[in-house]
């Protein structure tokens, strides 16, 4: 009878997929790779605008997100404020060896209003309101506000030519602290500070290379980042 328990326990141990997670290296330097695209319509208040994001856990390879979003804007007459209504798909890997993701759909309304400070300070506050269907999740949504600066430091514009500073810092506060199955999330969710030189390439295209780094209440790494800024 021992035997025979033992032998079934032991099955059990091989046959049961291991579900746990491999814990995430903060001193492995992450990258994110993204292009962000934007345009109106000829004689028209509204537009499109979305990215494309490739995040790994490492430099390349180890997937960290796959994200794709896209939205209809709307500028108002007379008002220098932009409204956007989109919707994103989300790809997540886990860190390290395992092959195991995870799939998100999120609808989100944003308000970007731009403003410029002197001659050469380029300011953008984005505020976006999430609703989020994540993979054996309940319901969720999320606030996030993100404070953007641009600085040309051999021009006064960030027109063709110019070489700027980029600096953001990003702040998510969840909507929810229950989130399904008995688990919870803390309302402080994460935030990103960032900083990147920029180069325009012409009137309508920049690139940048930087370095952001994302703390949550049990995670702090570092990720490089590129990403080319199109306004077609």
């Amino acid at each position: 009878m021992k035997r025979t328990l033992f032998s079934l326990v032991l099955a059990a141990y091989f046959l049961i997929p291991d579900t746990t997670s491999a814990q995430v290296d903060e001193n492995k330097t992450g990258a994110w790779y993204m292009y962000f695209w934007n345009t109106t319509l000829k004689d028209s208040r509204f537009g499109f605008q979305g990215d494309i994001q490739y995040r790994n856990w490492d430099v390349m390879g180890d997937l960290e997100q796959l994200l794709l979003r896209g939205g209809v804007t709307y500028q108002p007459e007379k008002a220098n404020i932009k409204f956007t209504l989109g919707y994103g798909y989300v790809l997540s890997g886990e860190f390290g060896d395992s092959n195991a993701t995870s799939e998100e759909s999120r609808i989100y309304q944003e308000a970007l209003l731009p403003h410029k400070l002197a001659d050469r300070f380029y300011l953008t506050h984005r505020f976006r309101f999430e609703q989020r269907w994540v993979q054996s999740q309940d319901f969720r949504t999320r606030l996030r506000y993100n404070l953007f600066l641009n600085v040309p430091v051999n021009q006064v514009t960030l027109d063709k030519g110019a070489i700027y500073l980029a600096l953001y810092n990003e702040v998510f506060i969840n909507g929810q602290k229950e989130v399904g199955n008995g688990n919870t999330v803390e309302i402080f969710d994460r935030n990103r500070l960032y900083t990147a030189v920029g180069y325009s390439i012409s009137d309508n295209l920049r690139v940048q290379a930087g370095y952001m780094r994302q703390s949550t209440n049990t995670l702090d790494k570092g990720q490089l980042q590129l990403s080319l800024h199109h306004t077609l």
